[in-house]
This record gives structure tokens, C-alpha cells and sequence, in this order.
């Protein structure tokens, strides 16, 4: 039992009644054996009955959402590739809206860091599935994907096997073009926060740099894309303001999103720039430190919808 866990938050109390929570999955609404718990997946159900939507806001591309597809209500939507991708986990992770990453821009990332790091690996996510270098590392890669000099798959005729968009039955893609949503760079020695400044010094020009992993691996997308600017559309989309939002995040991807929230917290187990830059704190991932919170917010609609009006 953690500090954090032993003395539960309270929840500032919001402006206005929240209408939207934003949730981060790894290190966030996940425990650290990429599990839900029973007590998130009561306060998830629980939101929603208090009429209080969730958005489950993750760097996680759509094929990797069936960790939590049964547990989204509503809508059934998600974003997914830190903002690149939103996906309707009631159509089986179907995408239906991306911000791509430009190939030619991609391509141009590549090159700057190969000379500013040398020994940088990539690999590319498509709509479809992921494609790699051969040195990259085999964290959960798809055995159907392209093995390749990122430039390969980046090239203007490269083609995604058939084997890699899925099953039979499996719905189709909604983009058959199937374009470039995130682009990964990978280094073996590098540290990871300074491999991060550093691509930001010699690319943060072309593309958006950001990572959620323990190791030195970026995740880089399209210009202006972010967790923080799909949330927003969706939020516009649906007359929800930002302070109607209660996000939480853990790790420099959801910096964006904590920021834009009307309400935000930090985990426990937060990077140390999430925890400087975020006022609210709540129990570590392991701790169900959202569900902390969930529970506190749905305590306190139930009380406001009892009193006499």
C-alpha cells in the first residue's frame, strides 16, 4: 500500500459539474500487468450511469484496445496514437477519423536523426498494423508485419501485405490508403528524456516528439497533433468545455491533455514533469488511483441530484 493509496485525494472541487472524464491506460487507468481492475471497471460503469462520458486517451494504436473495448459505454469511442487516430471499439477498433503523419515529413525525421543519433532504430505505424527496421526492438511487434530499412517502408509504392490488416471477418479499413499514423524511434544507449530534447532541437520543426515508455523510444507525429487536439475536437463536437473535463496521465504524452483539462491529475507513479506540471494527485495505476477519483466525482453528482431544487 502506497503514501498515496493509504490517504486517498480529494477531488478539487470543479467550476462546473464535469461531463467528460479523459482517461490515460498504461501507468494510468492499467495496472502494471495490463490489467482493469474490478474496482475501475465499477467506477467506469459508474460515470457513465451519473451521465458522465469517458474517453479512454492512449498512445496504444487501435489493435492493442482490447484491454479495455468492453468497458467503454455510450459513444464507444476512443483516441488512440497519442491524438493520430480516434477508433470505435463498438466496431471492433474500427478507425474513423486520423491526423496522419506526412510520409515525405517522416522521412525527413528519419534522416535528422539518423545523423543527430546514430544507432537510432525505427519503426512505422500505419492504419494497418506496424512495420520495422531489423535492429528495432521486438516489443509486441506483429509477426505479419514488413522487416525493413525505414525508408522502405516509407517509400512512395510501399504496399502492406495482406496478412498484417487482420482476419478474416475483421471489418474493413476505413482508410485503405492506409497512411502513416505514428512514426517510432527507437535508441539502445541514449537516456530517455535527453533523447526526447534532443529530437525536439533537431526535428521539432516537422513533427510532434513526444514518448510514454521507460526507454529511450519516441513516438512522433503528425504537426500539432496531440492527445490535447483530438480530445478538444471531440469535446467540441459534443458542446463539452474544457472545464468539463477531468483527465488523467502519468507520462510526457499526456502532458498536452492535463493541461487543456479543466481538472487534471497526476499519478503517483507519474513522470517527474507530469507531477511539477499537474495540481491534482491521486493514487498510483496499481492503486486504482482513477478509480479514486471516479468515485469521488459520482459520490458528489449523487449528492447534488438529491438535494431539493
Amino acid at each position: 500500500m502506497t503514501a498515496a493509496s493509504a490517504t486517498p485525494p480529494r477531488a478539487p472541487e470543479p467550476s462546473v459539474a464535469p461531463r467528460l472524464i479523459a482517461t490515460d491506460l498504461d501507468g494510468t487507468l492499467l495496472h502494471d500487468d495490463k490489467t482493469v481492475s474490478d474496482r475501475t471497471i465499477a467506477a467506469l460503469a459508474a460515470a457513465e450511469r451519473a451521465g458522465i462520458e469517458v474517453f479512454f486517451v492512449t498512445g496504444r494504436p487501435a489493435r492493442w484496445m482490447g484491454v479495455v473495448s468492453d468497458h467503454v459505454h455510450g459513444h464507444g469511442l476512443a483516441i488512440c496514437a497519442n491524438g493520430a487516430a480516434v477508433v470505435d471499439l463498438h466496431r471492433g477498433g474500427r478507425i474513423v477519423e486520423v491526423s496522419p503523419l506526412e510520409r515525405t515529413i517522416a522521412l525527413d525525421v528519419v534522416d535528422a536523426l539518423r545523423n543527430a543519433a546514430p544507432g537510432t532504430s525505427f519503426a512505422v505505424e500505419r492504419t494497418s498494423g506496424i512495420h520495422y527496421e531489423p535492429q528495432y526492438p521486438p516489443l509486441l511487434l506483429d509477426p505479419a508485419a514488413v522487416v525493413a530499412p525505414a525508408e522502405k517502408l516509407l517509400a512512395e509504392d510501399f504496399v502492406t501485405p495482406l496478412s498484417a490488416t487482420g482476419s478474416a471477418g475483421d471489418p474493413a479499413p476505413a482508410f485503405p490508403d492506409q497512411p502513416v499514423i505514428k512514426l517510432l524511434a527507437h535508441h539502445p544507449d541514449l537516456e530517455p528524456d535527453a533523447f526526447l530534447a534532443l529530437a525536439r532541437t533537431v526535428a521539432g520543426h516537422l513533427a510532434s516528439f513526444t514518448r510514454s515508455s521507460p526507454t529511450a523510444l519516441l513516438e512522433i507525429s503528425g504537426p500539432g497533433v496531440s492527445k490535447a487536439g483530438t480530445l478538444a475536437h471531440c469535446c467540441a463536437e459534443r458542446g463539452i468545455s474544457p472545464e468539463e473535463v477531468v483527465a488523467f496521465g502519468d507520462m510526457p504524452n499526456d502532458m498536452e491533455m492535463l493541461a487543456w483539462a479543466g481538472t487534471s491529475y497526476a499519478m503517483a507513479n507519474a513522470h517527474p514533469e507530469v507531477l511539477a506540471a499537474t495540481t491534482g494527485r491521486t493514487a498510483s495505476n496499481n492503486d486504482d488511483g482513477v478509480a479514486v477519483v471516479i468515485e469521488q466525482l459520482v459520490r458528489r453528482c449523487d449528492e447534488a441530484a438529491s438535494r431539493p431544487h
